[in-house]
């Protein structure tokens, strides 16, 4: 039992040694914790997916530095994951919860004409769609485009005629 007081300490008074050790540790519960949110929490980074992240990373900092213990931080982060885990499962079976959720896609050009109102909610000016057109398709004007669609994810998709 001493060595484990050596190694991780107790409360907020901690040495160096500790708080890699405390570091250490955290950082394979949440590599666990990684699996049980899935893959696709940490590889696709919509606003959803970034709202378990940052909670993560800010819960589980409070163990390295000895704010708060070990077992109920790391509940609390399973707690988010599996949140998080049940939201996107019900999502895929229920369309309400996913436009909950992560949102709806919104039209922001189409048929040769701006969409001015899902532009000004999303936040996105013409030099925007010029750029995105641009990038996507590789042109540098609208004329071979149909649509440009603010996706759910907040990534912008266009469109050829």
């Amino acid at each position: 039992m001493h060595i484990l007081s050596t190694l991780f300490g107790h409360g907020k008074d901690l040495n160096s040694l500790q708080m890699i050790c405390r570091a250490i540790v955290s950082f394979f519960l949440t590599l666990v914790l990684i699996r049980i949110a899935g893959i696709r929490t940490f590889g696709k980074k919509t606003p959803f997916d970034n709202v378990i992240t940052i909670m993560l990373g800010s819960i589980f900092s409070r163990v390295v530095v000895g704010a708060s213990p070990v077992i109920a931080t790391t509940l609390a982060c399973l707690a988010f994951v599996l949140v998080h885990r049940v939201l996107a499962w019900a999502s895929f079976y229920k369309d309400w919860i996913g436009r909950w959720v992560k949102g709806e896609a919104s039209s922001l050009y189409a048929d040769g004409r701006r969409n001015d109102k899902n532009m000004r909610a999303a936040s996105v000016s013409e030099k925007d769609l010029r750029e995105s057109v641009r990038q996507k398709i590789n042109e540098d004007n609208f004329a071979h485009v149909r649509e440009i669609i603010q996706e759910r994810n907040g990534d912008i998709s266009v469109i050829k005629t």
